[in-house]
């Protein structure tokens, strides 16, 4: 089974705060895990807690798992 990471909630979880991608780079998150995060790659679990922070919710608000077909 082939676990899928994809970010759609958080700018999902940005829209309804709005928030833009200009905050979270002023908030210190870089232009590098910017792009990571619109292709879906993976990120650190410290970028996490700080996106987590930054938009006072929970990882659930972020990021979710899709399962792989076989």
């Amino acid at each position: 089974m082939v676990r899928i990471i994809d970010f759609s909630p958080l700018w999902k979880t940005m829209e309804a705060q709005g928030i833009s991608q200009y905050r979270l780079l002023q908030s210190g998150i870089d232009n590098k895990t910017l792009d990571s995060l619109k292709k879906n790659k993976n990120i650190t679990l410290l970028t996490l807690e700080k996106l987590c922070q930054i938009l006072a919710c929970t990882p659930n608000d972020v990021v979710r798992f899709l399962d792989g077909g076989e």
